[in-house]
């Protein structure tokens, strides 16, 4: 593994501390009494207080002896008296060292040397001190005794931070390259606090439903990832074997079926919080991997669940967001109930002006092309259907929205509306142009579902990959009898987007599906010397940025020989310089 010169230096000051008899990795617990954003929420600062340690307890004497922990992010050295930056789990609190109260007897090691010399931007420290406000206000921790929890062997991204001549904050070097903060999503958290809180959000976002859910009295429980059929939507599985059983598991693209089992068992009312799988493409409101929360209850029907999912996400918005009214971009969505609602068909028409309730498949196929929608033989009625909502409906549909009485065909696992012949009933709620929760009036006649999932199997035979499972273990608990059941799923990663205002599904997963990270090409150390290099010089020609012989060919020689003395001073080598001729004889010159 090549290093960069800081990456050399922190792991010669790790040995350092060693040598010293200091552990860098010490394995007993460091007692935190508070932290940063408790001390500030207990202090006022107060400014003109003298500098030296006159101890500010304000009436509380806890604030007298206090030990917090965290990271080292900005040190400002200045003789025998420093300051510098912790920041831990809530913030960031401004931290002042004087040597002589840390080393009060003659030898200053600890703060000359292991302080001053072998710390580093990014180390974890542990202090012991009280807190106080200098002259110029700042609320600070005098440090009394500090320790190294852990040495930091990589640099952070240097983020800094001016005020310009307008007076107005400036921030340079940011960690802000998606692909970068998604990949090291621990670095994104170290320097870019405001990500932390998008995830504070999104568990306060789980909280809010589960209290929700909980308080209705109905059952959290869990049921299978892996199973023997993939079932419960419409949707191309991951695939994976089991070894000891000898037969094909897919990872779940829905919960759904196992806990309608458990609605025939005899609970009326259950949810999980599931993790689901979809062997689909990626984009910004899709991810392979995600998470909804599916529940069901015995005894309702889609109407009673569009009213609970209004009441649910109105108080989640009131949770997480403190009010109604979310801004997502440049629009102000509310929350509040009741939402509008329409149906499908009412929905195609307003944004198309075509009426297609009674049309056909090739009907269908011809609007489709129309609009310039990509169509194939594998599409049926409900496909085409879906593909012309998607198209033309959901972009326009910002506010929050239940689209209402789908056509049959596009919901094999819902029961036939009540008095719409050819439609289900069934919903999506639409929100910012994309579906966060869709609900049914759950099917429950075993011989009604059983048509339906023979007629998904006729869909794959003509090559629909999305196509459902025909589940006979599902079919015989619906034989032994499920109540009229209301079910919904509703999209945790999508309506966190929303609440937090964020761009793209990638910015609430901590750790987004990414295509493999491309690996920097090398050549090996006799590949150099074979072209000539001595093996002495090949770490100083990587440390160049030639990492391959061919890189090598195309550099300049004078330049690289007048390169590789700055390098021999900064890596201390001791080996001789090669002369000029040599340098142009390794580029092939």
């Amino acid at each position: 593994m090549l290093l960069s010169e800081q990456e050399i230096n922190r792991r010669q000051k790790r040995e350092e501390l060693m040598r010293m008899g200091i552990d860098p990795y010490p394995a007993e617990l460091f007692n935190v009494t508070t932290t940063a954003a408790e001390i500030r929420a207990a202090f006022q600062p107060n400014p003109g207080a003298h500098i030296e340690p006159e101890i500010d307890l304000s009436g509380d004497e806890r604030w007298g002896d206090i030990q917090l922990a965290g990271r080292l992010m900005i040190v400002r050295i200045s003789g025998s008296a420093s300051f510098a930056e912790l920041q831990d789990a809530t913030g960031r609190i401004q931290l002042y060292f004087r040597r002589d109260d840390l080393c009060p007897d003659d030898d200053k090691t600890l703060y000359n040397v292991v302080f001053k010399k072998l710390l580093d931007i990014g180390d974890i420290i542990g202090v012991r001190g009280n807190v106080f406000t200098t002259k110029t206000g700042e609320l600070s921790v005098y440090v009394r005794e500090f320790k190294i929890l852990n040495k930091s062997l990589r640099p952070l991204p240097v983020v800094k931070e001016v005020i310009n001549e307008q007076g107005e904050k400036e921030t340079y070097d940011a960690f802000t390259d998606p692909e970068q903060r998604y990949r090291q999503r621990y670095v994104d958290l170290i320097v870019n606090p405001q990500v932390r809180d998008v995830f504070v959000k999104r568990t306060k976002l789980v909280n809010s439903i589960r209290q929700f859910l909980s308080q209705k009295g109905y059952l959290e429980v869990e049921t299978p990832i892996l199973q023997p059929i993939h079932g419960g939507a419409a949707a191309r599985p991951f695939r994976t074997h089991h070894n000891t059983l000898d037969m094909t598991l897919y990872l779940r693209i829905a919960n759904e079926l196992y806990l309608k089992r458990l609605i025939v068992g005899g609970y009326d009312g259950v949810f999980e919080f599931a993790k689901d799988f979809r062997n689909e493409g990626m984009d910004r409101t899709h991810n392979p991997e995600f998470t909804q929360v599916e529940f069901y209850v015995a005894y309702k029907d889609y109407l009673w669940m569009m009213d609970t999912i209004e009441e649910m996400v109105e108080k989640v918005a009131l949770d997480v967001a403190g009010t109604t009214k979310v801004t997502v971009g440049q629009n102000i969505i509310d929350f509040k109930r009741p939402w509008k609602r329409m149906t499908m068909f009412e929905a195609i028409q307003e944004y198309t002006g075509v009426d297609v309730s009674a049309m056909e498949e090739d009907e269908l196929r011809r609007v489709a092309e129309s609009r310039g929608i990509k169509v194939d033989s594998t599409m049926g009625k409900s496909k085409l259907i879906d593909e012309l909502f998607g198209d033309a409906c959901e972009p326009n549909l910002i506010q929050p929205t239940f689209i209402t009485d789908y056509p049959v065909e596009m919901s094999p696992l819902t029961k036939k509306h009540r008095s719409k012949p050819g439609l289900v009933e069934r919903f999506e709620a639409i929100c910012n142009g994309k579906e966060i929760a869709n609900a049914y009036s759950e099917l429950n006649d075993p011989l009604d579902q059983r048509e339906r999932f023979e007629e998904q199997l006729r869909l794959a035979e003509r090559g629909d990959e999305e196509a459902m499972a025909l589940d006979e273990d599902f079919l015989r608990a619906l034989e032994y009898g499920m109540p009229p059941t209301a079910g919904v799923g509703l999209g945790i990663d999508r309506l966190t987007m929303i609440m937090t205002n964020q761009p793209s599904i990638q910015d609430v997963l901590f750790f987004p599906q990414m295509r493999p990270e491309k690996k920097l090409e090398q050549s090996d150390e006799s590949d150099f010397i074979a072209a000539g290099v001595p093996a002495e010089w090949v770490p100083a020609v990587q440390k160049l940025g030639f990492m391959t012989v061919e890189l090598l060919r195309t550099a300049n020689p004078n330049k690289l020989f007048n390169d590789l003395g700055g390098v021999r001073k900064k890596l201390k080598m001791d080996a001789k310089m090669p002369a000029l001729d040599e340098v142009k004889h390794w580029i092939g010159q």
